[in-house]
């Protein structure tokens, strides 16, 4: 992701302590009652590198493991927030997807969000981690998973492929909305696999230029034809795309948004988006956030989640 994309909530602790991080972790843990206030603050202002090495730094100096220790004083959506923060951030990944995947039902939903966001490099990382961490193959497990026109999609993604450094080349993109238009609108049925072939190769500077000709051929915004043409796994996963490739942090706040709407909150997904963009653009987010939906993220944490959990996601967010 190139450095103007980045807006982290979260930066690194300077000066930076693992031997202080260390001690203030375990003195919030010992003796009667847990610190969570103290916790939230080491691990809030710190980065993820910066936590794993006060992660090591306490095995070194207490002879104890920090995550069963953590484990063994909390609870709940804190608790899942707190594990999420230790981990590497594909590892986080590999491990969400996994979740996604096992289990009675998909959450297909996290799948598209993970693999349709990342960046070539980190894909191939999440796969290496997903191997090394429980010995199946990403892939495989995502084919046994899922069927038809998604899956092939899904196997695109999964396989972190986009010609991520070609310059754009508006005689390609007018040539590909034509693709698009003749797959699409212009057909008695879709053509899913040009669909397929297009969003999945082009790097998102060269997707945003095919949807700019597509617009003129057609008069339509690729979104709506997409919605008009496609239905169900497939289209949310085009969607993503198309999102992502025009404004990446407003197709995030679009899904935090939509994780706390409504009756009930989906705290996985709420997790997940506020842990691994802390360090990347958590701050776009929030700006889209508020263009969007004329309120605040923090506005919408507070009215949605209560206690440790709560204080948690509004220090990583920044607040």
């Amino acid at each position: 992701m190139m450095a103007e994309s980045l807006q982290p909530t979260v930066r690194p602790a300077m000066p930076f302590s693992p031997e202080g991080g260390a001690e203030g972790l375990r003195k919030a843990m010992k003796g009667l009652g847990t610190d969570e206030a103290a916790i939230i603050q080491i691990l809030a202002t710190h980065t993820n590198s910066q936590r794993r090495e006060i992660e090591k730094q306490y095995k070194t100096m207490y002879g104890r493991d920090l995550r069963t220790d953590l484990k063994s004083e909390l609870s709940g959506r804190f608790e899942d927030v707190v594990l999420g923060l230790l981990d590497p951030p594909r590892l986080y990944d590999a491990k969400e997807l996994n979740k996604a995947i096992k289990g009675a039902g998909t959450d297909e939903s996290t799948l598209i969000e993970i693999l349709c966001s990342r960046t070539n490099a980190e894909i191939k990382e999440i796969r290496e981690l997903y191997k090394s961490h429980f010995k199946k193959d990403l892939e495989k497990d995502i084919v046994s998973d899922t069927s038809g026109d998604f899956r092939r999609l899904l196997v695109s993604q999964v396989n972190g492929n986009r010609d991520e450094r070609a310059a754009v080349d508006p005689t390609i993109a007018m040539q590909e909305a034509h693709e698009l238009h003749k797959a699409g609108v212009k057909k008695l049925g879709t053509d899913e696999e040009t669909f397929n072939r297009i969003l999945c190769l082009r790097n998102y500077g060269q997707l945003r230029a095919t949807f700019d000709a597509y617009r003129q051929i057609s008069g339509k915004d690729i979104e709506d034809s997409i919605k008009s043409e496609m239905s169900g796994n497939l289209e949310v996963g085009f969607l993503a795309i198309v999102r992502v490739a025009r404004n990446t942090p407003a197709y995030f706040a679009e899904r935090l948004y939509k994780s706390m709407k409504g009756a009930g909150t989906n705290d996985k997904t709420l997790i997940r988006i506020v842990v691994s963009r802390s360090e990347v653009d958590l701050g776009f987010i929030k700006q889209e956030f508020q263009r969007l939906y004329g309120k605040t993220l923090a506005s919408f944490i507070k009215g949605d989640t209560s206690g440790d959990y709560k204080k948690i996601l509004l220090a990583l967010s920044g607040e």
